[in-house]
């Protein structure tokens, strides 16, 4: 490892790492439903990678992709389960706005996806549309 690597990224949060795994595997599942357990295990390798031997830019790139995927997922069909993009959404969201407390430009870098993200879980989590605890939120239609 590089001396001048700075790692204080890695300091902010286990949740991404607990939580993204499933949530992005249900994601990029090729069909509704549970998705297979490879896909959750090759999630779950990339993520532990990219903390155990990555770069704060190389981990932002990846959240990037989380986030594309979220905005996907709430411009698709109401028909979907929302809960995998709910729970991606809010961990990376959480995440990005607590860069804010760390040095260098991340938290700049990411305002653009913070607004995404705002946006997408608005639609998500709209009436109807069961939040991620799978309950449906206040003023629902179900």
């Amino acid at each position: 490892m590089n001396a001048r690597r700075s790692l204080v990224w890695l300091g902010l949060t286990p949740e991404p790492e607990q939580e993204l795994p499933t949530a992005v595997a249900a994601l990029r599942a090729p069909a509704p439903g549970r998705p297979p357990s490879a896909l959750v295990a090759a999630e779950r390798h990339r993520v532990q990678r990219l903390v155990l031997r990555g770069t704060q830019r190389g981990w932002l790139s990846y959240l990037r992709e989380v986030t594309d995927l979220v905005v996907e997922a709430a411009a698709e069909s109401a028909a979907a389960d929302p809960r995998p993009a709910l729970v991606a959404g809010e961990v990376v969201l959480d995440h990005h706005r607590m860069l804010i407390g760390l040095p260098g430009p991340a938290y700049a870098r990411t305002a653009a996806q913070r607004r995404d993200l705002e946006g997408a879980l608005a639609r998500l989590r709209a009436p109807g549309c069961p939040g991620p605890d799978g309950r449906f939120e206040p003023g629902s239609t179900a």
